[in-house]
């Protein structure tokens, strides 16, 4: 193998030596003051204790605000200023927003049908077999790419852009450049996904759409970037909020890691150590901070009441920018490549643990007491089930780089469920909850049917528990079965059966979900339905009675 052990250790001390002075100057400037007053910059004044879910009926927010231990207080002042500051930053990001959540929900649908053509694929070969691209092979390609730059991208980088402004208290700048990058992205994608169904893809797992085309989304996915850099260079704040730091460190890591993995100079086992650098660094360093982002301000918001301790959400940023850089190489294990490369991963995959922890225990905390509230917040239940997953996934994965673990799982259906609790019970859960917070928002018009938020709910959580439960049962079977010198490998084919046909079930109920979810949507962009009661959408009504914020003057149909 033709690296430089010494050159990579000492480049990789070099950039951790270069972080740790940026940590050190970022405090100089106070950037990164911690404390309770950090801790409450996505709240105005006075508005701590009252609970917020534009999802809810009157009638669940009430209940809500009942639950809270929040100490709002009758008749409490809400500083003016600071929601017209919020309405104008809505208004700014309303039309690139809804562009981007529309185009998400394309991905997701299109992603979801192959997905369960896939899936039955598995145990019934014979399906679909009259053209090339309904094969195995394409249709599972293309349902990834369709996930991992469609829907993820799409729906975390539109919670990213309504969230930022918010917290900068400044409107959206230069927004053009969003509406073009994102246009471009999904041209990009489209052109890709076509490549991919002709027979046109490099080979390599997460990286298959061609060069030239995936250079489109490394350019739209910068100029999406411009107006977040330029709205942050007019903040009108002094400290930056938790949030701020995962979605701009991920904004900057992806184009920075597409650009390294997708240059033709790997070859050999290099280009299979670049391919998964890039295959989990992606999820970690891209997704997973968008979505962490989204759950510290959407969280505290829903509940009335700040993250319980500032400076571990900082402490959860930094470990994970730190460690986990090199958590790929776990999936060479068995490969031709350095044991100390694999050593190394596995390493990092264990110290992964410590910006879990810091999340994990950072959420615990700020729900304390309140948990019952999810019963009431059709977003909390979103947001919630998201973060947990989160810590699962992570712990999983940290566990799963060990050899001894690896040995079993490697290579086995194991792994898929474990993509799956990272890719859709985490982040896809976090941007359900978003949608549902954000669109309302938007569009300055209520969710018509609260039923079908039960309804996708439902499906979604039972469906992906089904799914994820078979493939894992059914990889660890695969797994001994392999392992077994005395069995012939068509019983470790054999014995996935059952299992893979309980993973279409589980498949098409979630599919099922995303459809009624859809169609939702849909309700939302064009106003149809039933007009509810609006009391989402207006800071003075949407408060439960003698809660209501002395706020004189809102602009009429503005969302708040």
């Amino acid at each position: 193998m033709n690296m430089n052990a010494l050159g990579m250790l000492l480049s990789a001390f070099v950039i951790a030596i270069l972080g740790l002075m940026f940590f050190i100057w970022s405090n100089g400037r106070s950037l990164l003051t911690g404390g309770e007053e950090a801790a409450s910059e996505i709240f105005s004044a006075g508005e701590v204790g009252l609970v917020e879910d534009p999802a809810g009926t009157p009638a669940s927010r009430t209940r809500l605000q009942s639950s809270s231990t929040g100490h709002a207080q009758v008749g409490q002042h809400v500083d003016e200023a600071d929601i017209l500051a919020r309405i104008e930053s809505d208004k700014s990001t309303s039309l690139i927003v809804l562009i981007m959540m529309t185009a998400a929900v394309f991905w997701l649908l299109l992603a979801s049908t192959f997905g369960l053509i896939s899936s039955i694929k598995l145990h019934q070969p014979d399906w679909l077999t009259g053209s090339m691209w309904l094969g195995f092979g394409v249709t599972r390609t293309i349902h990834l790419n369709a996930v991992a730059y469609g829907w993820a991208p799409m729906a975390c980088l539109s919670s990213c852009i309504w969230i930022l402004p918010r917290l900068l208290k400044t409107p959206l700048r230069s927004g053009r450049w969003a509406i073009l990058g994102g246009a471009i992205w999904n041209i990009s994608l489209l052109a890709g996904l076509i490549a991919i169904a002709t027979g046109y893809n490099s080979g390599l797992e997460w990286l298959e759409i061609p060069l030239p085309i995936a250079t489109g989304m490394v350019v739209g996915g910068a100029m999406v970037g411009i107006p977040l850099l330029d709205t942050l260079g007019h903040r009108r704040t002094r400290h930056l909020y938790v949030s701020v730091w995962y979605m701009s460190a991920a904004l900057f890591w992806f184009p920075v890691l597409l650009i390294v993995a997708k240059m033709p100079v790997h070859v050999g086992i290099e280009q299979a150590t670049a391919n998964w650098w890039f295959g989990h660094n992606v999820l970690g360093l891209f997704y997973t901070p968008l979505s962490l982002a989204t759950i510290y301000y959407l969280l505290p918001k829903i509940i009335g009441r700040p993250i319980e301790n500032y400076n571990l959400s900082l402490l959860g940023f930094w470990t994970l920018a730190f460690f986990y850089g090199q958590v790929g190489g776990h999936h060479l294990e068995g490969s031709p490549a350095p044991a100390w490369l694999i050593t190394l991963s596995i390493v990092q995959s264990m110290m992964m643990i410590i910006p879990v922890a810091a999340f994990t225990i950072n959420q615990h905390m700020t729900m304390r007491g309140h948990f019952r509230m999810w019963v009431h917040s059709p977003t909390l239940r979103f947001i919630l089930i998201g973060g947990m997953m989160y810590t699962l996934s992570s712990l999983q994965g940290s566990f799963e780089a060990l050899r001894s673990i690896n040995t079993v799982t490697h290579f086995t259906h194991f792994t898929v469920a474990h993509a799956h609790l990272g890719l859709y019970g985490f982040v896809t859960m976090v941007m359900f909850g978003a949608f549902y917070f954000i669109l309302p928002r938007v569009r300055g018009w209520e969710w018509p049917y609260p039923w079908a938020i039960q309804l996708h709910f439902w499906l979604v959580v039972l469906g992906f528990g089904l799914y994820f439960t078979a493939l894992t049962i059914g990889g660890v079977l695969q797994g001994l079965a392999m392992l077994d010198a005395s069995k012939p490998f068509i019983d470790s084919v054999t014995v996935t059966r059952p299992w893979l046909i309980g993973r279409s079930i589980g498949g098409g109920m979630m599919t099922l979900g995303h459809v009624v979810f859809a169609v939702h949507v849909l309700a939302m962009v064009f106003k149809l339905g039933p007009k509810r009661h609006t009391q989402a959408l207006f800071w003075r009504d949407a408060m439960p009675p003698g809660l209501a914020p002395n706020l004189a003057t809102q602009p009429e149909g503005a969302a708040s």
